[in-house]
């Protein structure tokens, strides 16, 4: 238990510490507590208090041995949910979402813990919006439909039909009386809200991707429809002239908004339309947009990363970028000046601390030795020499020093149209092995010498060599099937029948396969060594500390180390550390490669057995 005595009004960083170390690992500490001892203390940045404090009288139980943080991430909470995100709102503290479920979400800012669920719509909800005041709530749905709901109550005051095609975009007046909803019917709707009526049909050219009403003028309103922005009055009437657009915002004070168009952002007067910023994307294309309360930050996603500009002088600059969601970014909302709010069809909720000084959603501690930086590609682990080797789809392959955490050397590999590939340090002689179409090719990388080819059957989903260098393990749909390196014969074959299987591992002539099914992992073992007879099936308890299995969970994208025997999770690798594109476990050390091309490297031998 923590004990924090905090003097009144006087700032320090233990409240700040303490919160960002709770939010940071919510989802783990609910789950079970001791998650708070087992990952959240020993991740905690090396500049945080509670480092400083607790390292040396807190015997974790997990020691990392390279890749610790050096501050706390930008995202400062993840909220994990069911299904792909697409829309969301906010106003003081609280959040609507709406997803591919049929229900709308309420969730508290501060928590992320779901309060309410609105329930109403038969089919994907598309857009929300609050009223200025937050008592009411806007819904467009796929269903063609548009609801509006009394926040207090959770209760739908009225639903409004007419559209014939799925409803993409809504918005409500500033007076409230008034909705705006754009369809893929190629029309723009105004609705009547005391009446319950539609008093104006827009027809487009293209679907209404957006509707905006101005949050000072109840009579300004901007649709996009395919790809061009227009200023309409609250009778349906065009003002002034079109722009170039697919995503829309206004400012605050009403006084600007922003269009967004493939790789360029432009931020625009309302009355004159004249351009007063403008700027491009680096990488992809813009997507949703937003400004912060006060005016002076806009917020542009491009695919999975957010970019925040600074627009209030002459010559806007990118001030953060966001890195953290693994699929498109959908929606975007500033809750403070300081917290920016996206979601993502990757089932994510994240809340975004501006002005945070990491760059990276892995940082690296500077008072350490040089940081391992890899290729993201598949990493093998070989704990007695001591080496990780990034064999990456290159053409090249690097080794590092897994307590130095300096680079050794790089070969040259001919593996560049490969798509499985596996590497060994076999009594120090390097041996890269990959498929290529129906071929296994076996390259000695140290003399750069091509040692064997040997044709297989059917596609392979993993590829595995023996630690004892004599054989390689090849994983297949519904088999796994051994081959001799040097005579290149078949030495054995099991059939498998367990449901989704991607993990294999071998030590000598043993191999291990982790098969999942929606709610649990099981391992299953054979040894190929037995002459004269069929592999030998083993028990589901791998050799000494392997029965701790690297499990990666898809859906959230978080890597969790799991008891295979207990089913227990004992490790769980926060949100803020970002996607984590491989992990390796060898028995004692877990290797976690991320985009950001570092590595961070994890010491379980501390961890008691089960």
């Amino acid at each position: 238990m923590f004990i924090f005595l905090v003097q009144a009004g006087v700032p320090c960083i233990w409240t700040n510490d303490s919160q960002r170390i709770l939010l940071d690992n919510f989802d783990a500490i609910h789950d079970s507590p001791s998650h708070l001892y087992h990952s959240a203390l020993p991740l905690s940045p090396s500049s945080s208090w509670l480092c400083e404090c607790y390292s040396s009288e807190l015997s974790c139980e997990v020691k990392v041995v390279r890749g610790l943080p050096a501050m706390w991430g930008m995202c400062s909470h993840t909220v994990l949910l069911d299904d792909s995100l697409w829309t969301l709102s906010y106003w003081n503290n609280t959040i609507a979402v709406g997803s591919e479920h049929k229900d709308i979400l309420i969730l508290d800012a501060v928590t992320g813990s779901q309060t309410t669920v609105l329930p109403g719509h038969t089919d994907e909800v598309r857009s929300l919006t609050f009223s200025s005041d937050g008592t009411l709530l806007v819904s467009g749905s796929y269903d063609k439909t548009v609801k509006l709901w009394d926040v207090q109550t959770g209760g739908t005051i009225k639903t409004f039909h007419g559209h014939t095609g799925r409803v993409r975009s809504v918005s409500i007046s500033a007076d409230h009386t008034t909705i705006a909803s754009g369809s893929e019917d190629k029309t723009l709707r105004l609705w009547n809200i005391e009446m319950g009526e539609c008093h104006h049909i827009i027809e487009q050219e293209a679907t209404v991707f957006c509707t905006s009403f101005s949050p000072t003028d109840s009579q300004c309103l901007i649709s996009v429809s395919g790809k061009t922005a227009q200023h309409w009055d609250i009778d349906g009437h065009k003002v002034g002239p079109t722009f170039v657009g697919c995503q829309i915002a206004f400012s605050p004070d009403g006084v600007q908004f922003i269009s967004c168009r493939a790789t360029t952002a432009t931020v625009r007067n309302i009355n004159s339309g004249i351009a007063v910023a403008g700027f491009k994307a680096s990488n992809g294309y813009f997507s949703p947009c937003c400004f912060s309360p006060d005016g002076r930050l806009v917020a542009t996603a491009t695919g999975y990363n957010v970019c925040v500009w600074d627009i209030t002088g002459s010559d806007p600059h990118l001030v953060e970028t966001f890195v953290g969601h693994t699929y498109h970014i959908t929606s975007l909302t500033f809750s403070s000046p300081s917290i920016l709010i996206s979601t993502s069809r990757d089932k994510s909720l994240k809340f975004w601390q501006i002005g945070a000084s990491s760059t990276d959603p892995v940082g690296t501690d500077p008072k350490s030795t040089p940081p391992i930086s890899a290729p993201t590609k598949p990493v093998a682990l070989e704990v007695e020499n001591g080496t990780i080797i990034p064999s990456g789809l290159e053409g090249v392959t690097k080794t590092w020093g897994i307590l130095t955490g300096f680079h050794k050397r790089s070969l040259q590999i001919p593996a560049k149209d490969s798509h499985q590939n596996n590497t060994q340090l076999i009594d120090s002689k390097l041996i890269f092995a990959w498929c290529a179409g129906q071929k296994i090719n076996i390259w000695d990388a140290e003399k750069g010498e091509l040692l064997q080819t040997m044709d297989v059957l059917g596609d392979i989903k993993g590829l595995r060599v023996s630690g004892d260098g004599s054989k390689v393990f090849c994983l297949y749909w519904q088999s796994i099937q051994a081959w001799d390196i040097w005579t290149r014969e078949a030495v054995g074959e099991v059939g498998i029948q367990y449901g989704q299987t991607e993990t294999l591992a071998s030590d000598g002539s043993k191999v291990w396969i982790e098969a999942r099914t929606t709610y649990d992992a099981y391992i299953y073992g054979w040894d190929f060594g037995i002459l004269g007879s069929s592999p030998a099936e083993l028990s589901n308890k791998l050799p000494d500390r392997l029965h701790l299995s690297d499990t990666k969970v898809w859906e959230t994208n978080m890597s969790r180390m799991k008891d295979v025997v207990t089913g227990k999770v004992v490790f769980q690798l926060p949100e803020n550390f970002g996607k984590a594109v491989h992990v390796q476990w060898g028995g004692q050390y877990l290797v976690v490669a991320f985009r950001s091309k570092e590595v961070l490297i994890l010491d379980f031998s501390h961890m008691p057995l089960q």
